[in-house]
């Protein structure tokens, strides 16, 4: 399938609104994505919940693979032994939430066209 046919099948207009949430997203960029285009954000302890293990990798990958950018914030959280660790939020800028939400909408398009 071309892009022009796959951005045409994607749009809003031929298409129903979105459900893909994290319970029903297939993989594990497509469930940090769900997560975050609905408005949550992440720190890298938190998306192990969610099934990432390295959530920098992932923000990574979809901001070089689908032109997505995030907000990142630093922040200071405790370990289970009482000290503090240095760690990153991430979220979704209200500006990035469209482009964001088609990006989700291609991973599962694409993930049907496949299986």
């Amino acid at each position: 399938m071309n892009k022009k046919k796959a951005d045409q099948q994607a749009s809003p207009q031929n298409s129903q609104r979105n459900t893909i949430t994290v319970a029903n997203a297939p993989t594990k960029v497509s469930r940090i994505l769900a997560y975050l285009v609905a408005g949550g954000s992440l720190n890298r302890f938190e998306a192990e919940r969610l099934g990432d293990h390295c959530l920098n990798s992932t923000i990574s990958a979809l901001k070089h693979n689908w032109g997505i950018h995030f907000q990142i914030l630093p922040e200071r959280v405790p370990t289970r032994w009482g000290k503090a660790c240095d760690v990153k939020r991430y979220s979704i800028p209200e500006p990035q939430r469209a482009r964001a939400q088609r990006a989700l909408s291609m991973m599962t398009l694409n993930r049907r066209v496949a299986a």
